[in-house]
């Protein structure tokens, strides 16, 4: 019984031995085929990744190239989506009202002679020369392009000016007159009676048969003829009441007789007006009903609006005499709708000017970031965040285009120089040669200037830009896509393409040149940025991209305004950060597409 259960329990602890063991059996089997596994699926994944997946999986290891495209994402999203959704136009003009003195009126206090010409009467600037001449040497009657005139002197500074149309001349010999008709006209007796009497009696004027004759003389000779009114000159000015009220010789001439002889009233062509003197000036009115009717005014002064489509009524006019008259800087009126507007009076030399404060429609330039707009207003008006969107698309677009255009060349040249060598590779890297020596930057400079003296539009001139660049920017691009085909085209898959007659255009543009995709891939990327830098310069020079139309360029000519540079930061800092973030992100892009295809990289 004893030897029994001694055995039992050697039993049960080599059981228990054996299960003590079991879990790191299958624990280290488990790890085994794990290991089997992962490895299987390691060469399994590099069995299956495509060369386009493997350059892809090394791009995204690239932080930088990483946070490049999603710059670029947002490039295009805030300058193609972002000027589509905006409220504003690319060339929109924001005005705004601001209250401002501005000039209303000019003052002058006359001392000159004021002409007014009869209706339906020609009087020219040459009569009214001769007319101060006439006054100053005292004569009575002056000849002037071919016609004789007369002048008569009513006044003080007053004189009514007529087309003489003579009927005859005397000279006084020895106290006897001479007498004789102008050729042409016909002298009755009575007239020359009349016009001896006139002679003798030193009178100017005299009647006979209901026509009125005018006696003018020079020193011995008189002159004989009928006067027809053309106009008057004085130092008087006058304005009527009524805009529509068109004052007559005769009035003006019997209402300054009337004022400067002290006489309250006179009267013309049946009605008599009364003066009220103030002064230097007076107010002319007529009785209608009982009524007193405002008609005229007369004074020293000229009042003159300094707007054409403004109207000044006697009522103003009156206000600012009276007020220069007193000594008055200021004067308050009350316009037709009840409001008070202040009239500032400032004088200068002899001359007065007349201001007011108005509300003036301006352009809103240099307005900070707000609301309405997050990034200010520029020098013209217009919104600058609007005109950054719209500048992206064309940066982007001059830069996407001009890459295309340099590669199409330089990969068909270049293709072509590769594969067949010999005399067209070296007549192509010679045309290279010329091309490398072409000046890029003067050559655009004068076609610049070209343009403006043809007076180009702005799109062409953009088309030209794009035209320029991608014809000047080709050589690099045909020189690497000839070094490569070289080295490619004596390769064992290009013999087995000639073997099977393949035609040389499908040798070089199906096999040959996508040999070369990567690289022009990484060439493209990085030149992208540098085109760009140079449209925005050139934009800068004034060469490039013209207003209307938006290019981050243009947008920071604003720097060279010393002011607006220092003051109003707004208007080109952000302009200069979009495309310094471009050309960052796309050098970021371009150096991880060239790690990421180099077959030298690990994976």
């Amino acid at each position: 019984m004893e030897n029994k259960n001694e055995n039992n329990k050697q039993n049960q602890s080599n059981a228990s031995l054996v299960q003590n063991n079991q879990p790191a059996k299958n624990e280290k089997t488990m790890n085994q085929s794990a290991e089997k596994k992962t490895v299987l699926d390691e060469d399994q994944r590099v069995k299956v990744l495509s060369p386009s997946m493997l350059v892809f999986k090394r791009f995204i290891r690239n932080k930088l190239a990483i946070i490049g495209s999603f710059i670029i994402v947002g490039m295009f999203l805030f300058a193609f989506v972002g000027g589509v959704v905006s409220p504003y136009g690319e060339s929109q003009v924001f005005m705004g009202y601001e209250t401002m003195s501005k000039e209303y009126a000019s003052v002058t206090k006359n001392k000159e002679f004021r002409y007014t010409t009869a209706d339906g009467k020609n009087f020219p600037s040459a009569v009214k020369a001769e007319v101060i001449l006439a006054v100053s040497s005292g004569k009575s009657e002056f000849t002037s392009m071919g016609k004789v005139y007369a002048l008569t002197k009513e006044g003080e500074n007053l004189y009514r000016i007529s087309l003489m149309d003579k009927y005859a001349t005397a000279t006084m010999i020895r106290g006897i007159a001479d007498v004789k008709a102008v050729d042409g006209k016909k002298l009755s007796e009575e007239v020359k009676n009349g016009f001896l009497a006139a002679i003798d009696a030193k009178e100017t004027s005299f009647t006979v048969d209901g026509v009125t004759y005018q006696v003018s003389n020079q020193g011995k000779e008189y002159s004989l003829g009928v006067l027809d009114d053309v106009a008057l000159a004085s130092h008087k000015i006058f304005d009527a009441y009524d805009a529509a009220t068109k004052l007559s010789i005769e009035f003006k001439i019997q209402a300054e007789k009337a004022f400067n002889e002290g006489k309250t009233s006179f009267e013309v062509e049946g009605v008599t007006y009364y003066i009220e003197p103030e002064g230097s000036s007076g107010t002319i009115y007529y009785n209608e009903n009982g009524n007193q009717v405002n008609y005229a005014q007369l004074s020293d002064f000229v009042v003159a609006p300094i707007g054409n489509d403004v109207f000044l009524d006697v009522e103003f006019k009156s206000l600012i005499q009276q007020a220069i008259n007193d000594g008055e800087t200021s004067v308050t009126q009350t316009d037709a709708e009840g409001n008070e507007i202040v009239y500032k009076i400032e004088r200068k030399n002899e001359q007065y000017t007349v201001k007011a404060d108005s509300a003036t429609q301006l352009i809103r330039i240099y307005e900070k970031p707000s609301k309405e707009h997050w990034l200010g207003t520029d020098g013209n008006g217009m919104d600058i965040m609007t005109r950054l969107m719209y500048g992206g698309r064309i940066s982007l677009m001059i830069g996407f285009i001009v890459v295309s255009i340099q590669t199409f060349l330089g990969v068909v040249l270049g293709g072509i120089a590769g594969y067949f060598g010999k005399w067209v590779d070296n007549l192509i890297m010679r045309i290279v040669d010329i091309f490398y020596c072409i000046p890029s930057m003067p050559l655009i400079i004068i076609l610049g200037s070209v343009m403006d003296s043809l007076k180009a539009s702005p799109q062409v001139r953009i088309y030209s830009l794009m035209a320029i660049m991608g014809l000047l920017g080709w050589p690099g691009i045909a020189r690497m896509v000839r070094g490569q085909i070289l080295s490619l085209r004596e390769q064992e898959f290009m013999t087995a393409t000639e073997a099977m007659g393949i035609s040389i255009p499908r040798r070089i543009f199906r096999h040959l040149i996508p040999n070369v995709i990567p690289q022009l891939i990484v060439m493209a990327t990085m030149g992208l940025g540098s085109i760009i830098l140079t449209e925005s310069t050139l934009s800068f020079l004034g060469i490039g991209v013209r207003f209307p139309f938006a290019s981050w360029g243009n947008i920071i000519t604003s720097v060279s305004n010393v002011h607006v540079m220092t003051n109003y930061w707004f208007v080109w800092i952000p302009a200069g950060i979009c495309i310094l973030l471009t050309v960052l992100a796309f050098n970021f892009i371009g150096d991880g597409l060239r790690d990421a295809f180099d077959p030298k990289m690990k994976r």
